[in-house]
């Protein structure tokens, strides 16, 4: 047995030990809005608490910052408190309705005692709340992704950010054909109309499709990436906020690139880029330099054949962004764990119940565990896969959609704290599904495309608070634009178009402090937590 033999041995090992059991203790405890939430306040703070003290200097725009899909990268003031364990980012600007928000934490971010956050970092997001609509919508435009007498563009797919940072969202519009994007600014007046898209157009190349904003240089501009199919790249563009992109950095990866996902996945706090390569059937990290510089791939195994179909999001909340693959060779959703090192492990396989053509993540069912909704082209079905916790996903439910469904997208289309479902059918329609709010679905109403639905985007096209439609035809070369324009009736809680007695007795019943989750209390008009005098006031204000 080892014996120490001094006293300044023994304090020494001990100092050792010390150093050693501190080292990295700096965790993230809690966070808010909290991880998966879907209706987060418009205007509201990002909190994080830690378990102690951190040093403010730590704390800057590249180590604690968010990124929100439509309204871009938070800009906002930091306080701390709690003794400076808890740290809040304010934002200047609220979100965009409805939409999905990024929250990223580098290995940067120090405590007091200089132990560092963990070198993975910390990642979560969230959803935006959605104000209450009836979904009545109204056809205010029809966008033309083609000049008179051009070849035809073929757009298959797009963002919807505020690309100039004016507060209102604008549309980039990636074509096949022409290689190329196509921004459409929004005229800023609240018709929910735009101009025409600006020229020239922005090269990237041949059947360019899938595509992701992101702030790759932390400029505060919203930039984007797209795979091209046909030339076995990536395309990443770094906006110049006025509505234009530079040239495009391109990245040779693996053989025909379907899918594309933007996620910290070093912990260094900028974001990154993984596309799956559907004919090699493997995936291709890209490193961001921090400066939106990109350097060649590292190839992974995805854990299935034919990796097409991808997502970020975090499936065994550990802080981490996961991958979430849509194998379309072997019909599987693969779940690969994020590491925090640049690497990821294969956790889990489920069923797809068909070919994955597209996916999309979001909690479903409101249980705090990201789900998947899927495309299957070759099955004419969508797919809604709830989460089962760790990573793993439960057996497939699946929906008949229109033939050959391209596209799945989420979002809270009638306000009600859930989120709906629209697919999108080459061989037909746009379809809307409403989730009754445990992640099941009813067909609601089918949007009639020109000639050919591809995609869709969910956006608040005229700062109403809810969310609108840009629907996207690739073979009449237009972009359909459908305004939420029923907003709901207040205290209307059954749904009858008018305030009234039934309402009344609605309210009644429901009278004191609401259960968990709070969805389950529809006459707490006033969102405290209670059904009480406010409520009633609010009814009797909108009777008739």
């Amino acid at each position: 047995m080892y014996t120490l033999r001094s006293p300044i041995v023994l304090w020494v090992a001990v100092m050792v030990a010390t150093a050693a059991a501190s080292a990295g203790e700096l965790a993230v405890i809690t966070v808010q809005p909290p991880p998966h939430a879907l209706q987060a306040p418009i205007d509201g703070p990002i909190v994080i608490q830690f378990n102690q003290p951190v040093v403010h200097e730590s704390v800057t725009a590249g180590s604690f910052w968010a990124f929100g899909r439509g309204s871009g990268t938070v800009q906002g003031t930091y306080t701390f408190a709690n003794n400076d364990k808890t740290v809040t980012l304010t934002p200047d600007h609220p979100f965009s309705a409805g939409e999905h928000v990024m929250v990223i934490l580098s290995h940067d971010i120090q405590a007091a005692d200089g132990s560092p956050l963990r070198s993975a970092g910390y990642s979560y997001q969230f959803c935006v709340k959605a104000e209450s609509a009836e979904m009545d919508f109204e056809q205010v435009d029809i966008l033309s992704t083609n000049i008179p007498a051009g070849a035809s563009s073929r757009p298959y797919g797009g963002i919807a950010s505020d690309l100039n940072n004016d507060g209102w969202l604008d549309l980039t519009i990636v074509n096949e054909d022409t290689a190329d994007l196509r921004v459409f600014l929004n005229l800023a007046d609240g018709s929910g109309q735009y101009g025409d898209f600006l020229q020239p157009p922005f090269a990237v190349n041949d059947r360019a499709s899938p595509s992701e904003p992101a702030d790759f240089n932390h400029d505060g501009f919203v930039d984007i990436c797209v795979a091209n199919i046909n030339t076995n790249t990536v395309s990443i563009l770094l906006g110049a906020g006025d509505g234009t992109f530079g040239p495009q950095q391109q990245i040779i990866v693996g053989s025909a690139p379907r899918g594309i996902a933007v996620l910290d996945a070093d912990g260094d706090g900028d974001l990154d880029i993984v596309n799956t390569n559907a004919g090699s059937s493997n995936m291709s990290l890209l490193l961001n330099d921090g400066s939106g510089v990109f350097g060649s791939p590292v190839f992974f195994e995805g854990g299935g054949a034919g990796e097409w179909a991808l997502a970020a999001a975090d499936m065994n909340d550990d802080g981490i962004l996961d991958l979430v693959i849509g194998a379309r060779t072997s019909q599987q959703i693969l779940v690969d764990a994020g590491n925090g090192d640049a690497t990821f492990t294969h956790i889990s396989s489920q069923s797809a119940a068909g070919a994955v053509w597209m996916l999309v993540c979001g909690d479903l069912n409101g249980d705090g565990i990201e789900d998947v909704s899927t495309a299957n082209s070759s099955a004419n079905n969508g797919a809604i896969l709830l989460g089962a916790g760790g990573g793993h996903l439960s057996e497939p439910q699946t929906y008949r959609t229109d033939p050959f469904p391209l596209a799945t997208d989420l979002g809270d289309l009638d306000g009600d704290g859930d989120l709906d479902w629209v697919t999108s059918s080459f061989g037909g329609d746009w379809r809307l599904f409403t989730n009754t709010g445990d992640g099941t679905f009813v067909f609601a109403q089918e949007f009639a495309a020109p000639v050919a639905a591809s995609c869709a985007l969910l956006l608040d096209i005229d700062n109403d608070g809810d969310l609108d439609l840009a629907l996207i035809d690739e073979l009449a070369d237009v972009v359909v634009m459908m305004k939420n324009s029923g907003t709901a009736i207040p205290a209307d809680l059954d749904g009858d178009g008018t305030v009234g007695i039934l309402d009344l007795l609605i309210l009644l019943s429901e009278w004191g402090p609401c259960p968990a989750p709070p969805d389950d209390c529809p006459a707490d008009l006033n969102g405290d937590g209670a059904v009480g005098i406010l409520d009633l006031l609010t009814l009797l204000a909108n009777w008739g």
